[in-house]
């Protein structure tokens, strides 16, 4: 198809931005919720919560600080997982540390 070759929609420009616009603001909507949330919907079968968070994430979730966060893994805890220079904690983890409590 060529740039230049125009296709017919059956509205007037105003109603078509006017639609474009409302898709926009529901996209951006669910992705905020989806990021409050704090979950990660993927599409793998069997994956519907992210399986790693990264301590920001963690201090935000279990609402604790840095130190209470790096003081559990000194305890055992909640037990972290380094990739190269990162600290992550497994979701099954945490999961376990929401429930027990």
């Amino acid at each position: 198809m060529d740039n230049k070759t125009p296709f017919l929609i059956p509205m007037s420009q105003e109603e078509l931005w006017e639609k474009m616009r409302q898709l926009i603001r529901t996209e951006l909507a669910d992705m905020k919720k989806e990021h409050l949330d704090g979950r990660v919907e993927f599409s793998v079968a069997g994956f519907t919560q992210k399986p790693i968070f990264k301590s920001e994430e963690v201090c935000k979730l279990l609402q604790v600080s840095r130190q209470t966060l790096h003081q559990w893994a000194k305890e055992g805890v909640l037990k972290p997982y380094k990739i190269k220079s990162r600290v992550f904690y497994l979701w099954a983890d945490i999961e376990g540390l929401i429930k027990h409590e």
